[in-house]
């Protein structure tokens, strides 16, 4: 009777070798999947999760829709965001009491944003927090998806670079600053 269990354990054994040798040989005839970067590089990046980037202001794509509420920076679990206030705008005189076109231009000189916006990009484990917490949507996952460098600082971003030198003119508010940095 021991044979008998012995040879159908055989059996079972050469069996199994069967069926992975059938998978091996299967996937050995298929059509590579591996890129070859950069002789190569894929097509499907739409819908890579890659580092954050701002979105732009409807009104005005020169500006990022971002309102400086901070609240990336606070959901954030490991600080990566840092976010620091604009010093609002002082309003003129003639603004305070003038006419519709006088308000108009008055809530645009006190339009809130940051006057920085870092990223760091190694710190970031791509939980996605950042953007299903804004309450404008105002980030959003990039399709950057061929990064490298040899250094950590080239993945510190600076979100507002591709928004120009004017969205930094302002000075920040004194003392106002991320969550993240705060301690």
């Amino acid at each position: 009777m021991d044979s008998v269990n012995r040879i159908r354990d055989d059996v079972a054994g050469l069996w199994s070798l069967v069926k992975g040798l059938k998978v091996t040989g299967t996937c050995f005839a298929r059509d590579q999947v591996t890129v070859h970067y950069p002789r190569a590089q894929v097509d499907n990046l739409r819908t890579f999760r890659g580092p954050i980037e701002l979105v732009e202001s409807p009104d005005d794509p020169r500006r990022p829709r971002c309102i400086a509420c901070m609240t990336c920076a606070g959901v954030c679990p490991h600080g990566c965001i840092t976010v620091v206030r604009k010093k609002p705008a002082k309003m003129e005189k003639g603004t305070e009491k003038g006419g519709g076109s006088d308000k108009g231009e008055a809530k645009k000189k006190a339009r809130k944003g940051p006057a920085t916006f870092t990223y760091d990009y190694t710190r970031c484990c791509l939980c996605g927090f950042c953007v299903e917490n804004c309450p404008v949507r105002s980030i959003r996952f990039s399709s950057r998806g061929y990064l490298a460098g040899i250094d950590k600082g080239a993945f510190v971003f600076d979100l507002l670079e591709k928004f120009g030198e004017e969205e930094r003119s302002q000075k920040p508010e004194p003392g106002v600053t991320s969550p993240a940095t705060a301690g």
